[in-house]
């Protein structure tokens, strides 16, 4: 491949694994530019202290490292919980949420060292590629990207090592585990290996985050969770940011098992994937938030909100958080959850999430007088419900003399 020389200085997502650390270098050496290393800090819990030197030893001109735990907890994380989404009825989006935020981080960078291109580690094949690039062209119409896998012909790791051994590039040990991992604050994804065989049953030694549910405490553990305008803003009476909300839910949630996932999904480019996913703090969040719009939320505003869940989760999966779609459905999602306020208790045993009670001195719906099964003091009239009857009736009746003997 010829030399490249339209790009002069590259802000690439940087972890200091081997892929990373052979793009840097073949950025180098194919677009003859300067690159510059970022990483963010979105609670993946690894230690970052050797990823400086090392960007800078392969080839960096820079590097930055950010912490953006507490923005992706108060300005990613929280607006999707209050939405209540999952994708395809089970994943809470664990991955799909930190790309536009890691995609923000590198374009702070690009505008702070006016940087021409953007580059990353997505493959061809899944969805991070899409996520990248849809958000930094929200930031920069212009940018550059350029997205090694789908240009190289390093295409196997055999050929990324010795790549790296011609370059002098330090190899990383080989990974206690078989598996491609990526962790944050929200969750631990899991793929590849055996994983790649759907009938395959998850060992043990596939999760990190929690322990089995069979091996979890005996006994269980109850949170109170207080509820603001939808956000969760203090647990058993104890005030917490969003980003020691999650840390703690996490603690609690891995400790009892909780938030296992097996999931066949399927990918944005159209490929189905299976992915195992452990998010103990976000199961107990997502339980936690649908108990407290149960007591506060009128009816026909949680249908309609929860008719647009797909929709949404879709949004974020696919990599469309900067669309307009999206901000114009959380506007809704955000008036919905204005009476969103109160107390959930919380029953945590053997990967189980229970809730157990609900209570808003403020927003709640239920009126113990109209719901009795005892004398009602005449606040609900049963006979009413005659003609209610009567009247939801009429179509399905005149449907039935039309077509009912024919069926």
């Amino acid at each position: 491949m010829s030399k490249k020389t339209s790009v002069n200085k590259v802000v690439l997502a940087y972890s200091g694994g081997l892929d990373t650390s052979v793009i840097l270098k073949w950025l180098i050496k194919e677009y003859d530019c300067e690159v510059i290393a970022f990483t963010a800090d979105l609670g993946q819990e690894e230690e970052l202290d050797s990823v400086k030197p090392k960007a800078l030893k392969t080839g960096a001109s820079k590097v930055y490292i950010e912490d953006l735990r507490d923005e992706f907890a108060r300005d990613f994380i929280y607006p999707m919980m209050r939405s209540s989404c999952v994708y395809e009825g089970r994943y809470l989006l664990g991955t799909s949420i930190a790309r536009p935020l890691i995609t923000k981080g590198m374009m702070d960078i690009v505008a702070r060292e006016s940087a021409d291109a953007i580059s990353h580690g997505a493959t061809g094949k899944g969805n991070d590629q899409v996520r990248f690039e849809l958000a930094a062209y929200h930031y920069d119409p212009s940018i550059k990207v350029i997205a090694p896998w789908r240009e190289w012909d390093l295409n196997s790791r055999d050929a990324l090592v010795k790549f790296a051994k011609d370059n002098d590039i330090e190899i990383p040990p080989a990974k206690k585990s078989p598996y491609s991992r990526d962790r944050n604050l929200m969750h631990i994804s899991h793929e590849g290996n055996n994983l790649e065989d759907p009938w395959w049953e998850p060992d043990e030694d596939v999760y990190v985050l929690t322990v089995s549910p069979e091996k979890a405490p005996d006994k269980p553990t109850w949170l109170e969770i207080d509820f603001q305008h939808g956000n969760a803003v203090a647990i058993n009476g104890k005030a917490m940011s969003p980003l020691e909300i999650f840390q703690y839910l996490n603690k609690v949630g891995g400790a009892n098992g909780v938030g296992r996932l097996d999931l066949l999904e399927n990918r944005y480019v159209g490929m189905k994937s299976r992915g195992v996913y452990e998010t103990p703090g976000g199961t107990i969040y997502h339980a936690a938030h649908r108990g407290m719009e149960e007591l506060t939320m009128d009816r026909e505003v949680m249908n309609l909100r929860d008719s647009l869940i797909p929709r949404y989760a879709a949004m974020v999966y696919n990599g469309y958080w900067f669309s307009p779609e999206r901000e114009a459905l959380q506007a809704l999602i955000d008036e919905t959850q204005k009476t969103v306020n109160g107390t959930v208790r919380m029953k945590i045993y053997k990967g189980n999430v229970s809730v157990t009670g609900r209570k808003s001195a403020t927003d709640s719906l239920f009126d113990a007088n109209i719901s009795t099964f005892e004398e009602d003091h005449q606040v609900y009239n049963q006979a009413d419900a005659e003609g209610f009857i009567k009247l939801n009736a009429l179509r399905l009746k005149i449907r039935s003399k039309l077509y009912g003997k024919k069926k």
